[in-house]
């Protein structure tokens, strides 16, 4: 890659935005000029923009991600200079230093550089080209360029290889974290061995611990944090993509007034982050915080929040692969009544439908579904039904028949429909990038159409990365073809997150826009959460995946998909009940609470391990529904304010480093610190309770900051809550969440060392769109009488509530440097 300097930067007009061109030449083409734009975005948020000036063709810009243009902000010109130009933000925090030659960004805060692009020169665009037509073209074939062989596959590239990457430097900051989904640490790794973190939706059976392979899903966002300040990088490209990450100590010179102070050195650490994507366009959103909450909001500012979900889906739900039949159906629901457990959720897996047809029912096992879900209707429960993305190829089902007509289907290099196998044997898979597609695979769900359905029933996404079964990684080829004519490897990580959005369009038309939809995803990008819930995927039955899962967790929570889980008792084998009950415990304090198990597992509903193991059951899922109220009200915040229900502590103590990889334990909320048992046989557990004058109350234990040795039995796990919260619950458990409307609220409170507490609660009718379209929900602030003494008693004190509320403790404030 070449460069030049740019003398556009001696004469210069800025709006909103800075456009200029930097030129680029590959081994078998002459310069090209590449089109840069950067503008800063309202809320410290910084967007950098390359493309091709003139492209062959447009080149691939990924849509509906974010839900909205954002509105950008003047930059002002504070300095320039031969090849230097200097811009300031309109609040003048921030500078952007643009270098030409060679070319460079860097971002300053006040004075201190935050995050630099392109310091280590490893920008780089291969440009669009045609296929050459003399003798060369057999040597470019040779090495690769237009086509690639994977095992017995041949990628064809029709436009030629247009990967695009840059490096981006992370100042002061050696914790980072993000870039779901891998089943890695929490604090992401160095690559320097070679094996880069990698974004590219597979379905893995039985996926490898701490492997940074891709597997379900993609959301290309990290965070870097440091004590005074977290932020963000943000690469929307949803072609595979790969991330290097490199941690290291520089020499930074010390500040002194004297000469000889000057001249000394201290160590500063550096995180050095590359990006690589196979195709598409560089287009990057840097988010300055300063705050993780901040980043939180500025990343839902730009993907939305998470779609604030019907209460019943925060029950615990019960799902196998697969209940056998109606009388199956009956019988589970018939035991969680007898044994007294409550549960809100049934599923169906794909042997339910006929012979693998979606939208359909087997005749001989489900001969009446209407009655079965008025039945569980009448028991205040709901059904979730499996919807996959393959169709099968059969010319007498209305679905595939309809969809060959209309062209619908995503097609192969050479114009047919793609036909891949998976579950239903020979398939065509639905182009749910069509926004055509999309509207008919609504409708699908209509009453009238989805014969046998009500409106107890939801749905459940499944194999949507998409799975291929005989396909290279058993996925879709690359040069598969779309709609508009963009190729798979362009739109890949992007297909499930097309089929949740039509699922979730589908289940909302057909209440008429007046009910709320329950959509389980397992392919997930950046935006997701707009639609519903994503787990994570196909786990096993055994104890490092129990430990896995919370880790896991947290960094798709951190990614703005706060509605996530793991298969309790793990998806695959058998766990032994102690195992199971541990899993139980840890999935009632996550957000996505639901029991699944594979077709060759044994049986394992709660009461099947024995009476003693079936009561620690019950118990664990009965303190999940009595804290349903401050659950579904940290819902309601994430919804509104972009705030995860699930976090890691560093996030609640920016400040305190002894947090910073920690991921054993978690915040449910800010009040709640949760440490699930994940050693089997535990007697005792390590538990880091952090922030100075912090107190914690677990049952009558009062407990102050440090690491303390907490005695457990398998009957319990430490779940301790903080110090000035108040925190609403029922008073009971019931059958299931709509049993649970007329029982009694009660309040826990637990003062801090000044005796204050401050809490609040979100109430709504809990399933419809009410509470959005005619404001008709109740949210209710709660403090201790110490409060009040505080402030004096008119509007200055609702105003200081507030304010304590959204700026508790540490949480949202940068910590000083140490």
């Amino acid at each position: 890659l070449y460069r030049r300097e740019m003398s556009l930067f001696g004469d210069v007009e800025l709006k909103s935005w800075l456009l200029f061109f930097i030129a680029a030449r590959s081994s078998v083409c002459s310069q090209v000029l590449l089109q840069v734009e950067i503008c800063e975005i309202e809320g410290n948020i910084f967007r950098l923009k390359i493309d091709e000036a003139t492209p062959l063709r447009a080149r691939y810009k990924v849509p509906d991600v974010l839900t909205k243009e954002p509105t950008t902000q003047r930059l002002f010109i504070s300095q320039k200079e031969a090849g230097i130009l200097v811009l300031s933000s309109v609040s003048e925090d921030y500078k952007l230093q643009v270098t030409a030659n060679p070319f460079q960004v860097e971002l300053q805060s006040k004075g201190e550089t935050v995050l630099s692009m392109n310091s280590n020169g490893l920008l780089y665009f291969e440009h669009l080209q045609p296929l050459p037509c003399d003798r060369y073209s057999i040597c470019l074939l040779h090495h690769s360029l237009w086509q690639e062989k994977f095992g017995s596959f041949l990628d064809v590239k029709a436009h030629g290889p247009s990967s695009v990457g840059t490096d981006f430097s992370l100042h002061g900051f050696d914790h980072v974290y993000g870039i779901p989904q891998h089943t890695e640490a929490l604090l992401l790794k160095n690559t320097s061995d070679g094996d880069a973190y990698r974004l590219y939706n597979l379905d893995i059976f039985g996926h490898k611990i701490h492997d940074k392979i891709g597997i379900y899903g993609s959301v290309p966002l990290l965070l870097a944090h440091k004590p005074n300040r977290t932020a963000g990088i943000f690469w929307l490209n949803s072609s595979e993509t790969l991330v290097d990450i490199s941690t290291k100590a520089v020499a930074e010179p010390l500040s002194s007034g004297s000469a000889a102070e000057a001249a000394k050195q201290r160590a500063v650490p550096l995180t050095d982050v590359r990006w690589m994507s196979e195709s598409g366009i560089i287009d990057v959103f840097l988010l300055m915080g300063p705050t993780a909450f901040d980043i939180f909001k500025q990343f839902a500012q730009l993907t939305g929040t998470q779609a604030l979900p019907p209460l019943f889906s925060l029950g615990y739900h019960q799902c196998r692969w697969n209940y056998e039949d109606e009388q199956d159906v009956k019988a589970v629901d018939a035991g969680f009544d007898e044994h007294d457990i409550p549960y809100d959720v049934i599923w169906l897996d794909i042997e339910h439908t006929d012979g693998k047809r979606y939208f359909t029912w087997d005749k001989k096992k489900f001969q009446n579904p209407r009655k079965m879900q008025e039945h569980l209707r009448k028991k205040k429960r709901k059904l979730v039904v499996i919807v996959d993305p393959h169709i099968k190829i059969d010319p007498t089902y209305t679905l595939y028949s309809q969809a060959k007509d209309k062209g619908y289907f995503v097609k192969d290099r050479n114009g047919q429909d793609f036909e891949g196998i998976c579950w239903p044997g020979s398939s065509c898979y639905l182009d749910f990038t069509n926004p055509e597609v999309r509207k008919w695979y609504a409708d699908q769900f209509t009453f009238k159409t989805y014969k046998g359905s009500t409106n107890i029933l939801f749905v459940w996404n499944d194999m949507n990365e998409p799975s291929v079964f005989k396909g290279a990684e058993l996925t879709m080829q690359k040069d598969a073809v779309h709609y508009n004519n963009w190729e798979h490897r362009e739109v890949h990580n992007l297909y499930g997150f097309y089929q949740q959005m039509a699922t979730a369009e589908g289940l909302i038309r057909r209440s008429s826009g007046k009910e709320r939809p329950f959509v389980l995803t397992r392919s997930f990008f950046a935006g997701s959460q707009k639609y519903g819930a994503v787990w994570t995927g196909d786990n096993t039955a055994e104890w490092s995946y129990l430990k896995i899962s919370i880790p896991m967790l947290l960094t798709i929570s951190m990614a703005g998909i706060s509605f996530c889980g793991a298969d309790v008792g793990g998806f695959i084998g058998d766990p032994e009940p102690e195992l199971l009950v541990r899993w139980y415990q840890a999935g009632a304090y996550q957000p996505f609470f639901r029991g699944h198990s594979n077709m060759e597992s044994k049986r394992r509903e709660p009461w099947l391990f024995g009476e003693k193991n079936t009561q620690i059951i019950r118990e664990a899922i009965r303190e999940r529904y009595v804290l349903l109220p401050y659950l579904y009200t940290l819902f309601y915040r994430a919804h509104t304010a972009a705030e995860p229900v699930m976090r890691p502590l560093w996030v609640e103590f920016p400040g305190k480093i002894e947090t910073f990889g920690v991921e054993n334990e978690y915040m449910l909320g800010n009040a709640l610190l949760v440490h699930p048992v994940t050693e089997q046989e535990a007697k005792a557990v390590s538990v880091l309770l952090p922030g100075s004058e912090e107190v914690r109350m677990n049952m009558k234990l009062l407990s102050y900051s440090g690491t303390l040795k907490i005695p457990v039995t398998l009957e319990n796990i430490p779940v301790f809550q903080r110090g000035g919260t108040v925190i609403p619950l029922k008073t009971r458990a019931a059958k299931s969440t709509e049993w649970m409307i007329d029982i009694s609220y009660e309040l826990h409170v637990a003062l801090d060392t000044e005796a204050c507490a401050i809490g609040e609660l979100y109430l709504d009718d809990g399933h419809s769109f009410q509470y959005l379209h005619k404001k008709q929900f109740l949210h209710r602030y709660m403090w201790s009488p110490k409060v009040i003494n505080k402030c004096t008693i008119n509007t200055r004190m609702v105003k200081y509530i507030r304010k304590a509320l959204e700026r508790k403790h540490e949480r949202t404030q940068p910590a000083k440097a140490e």
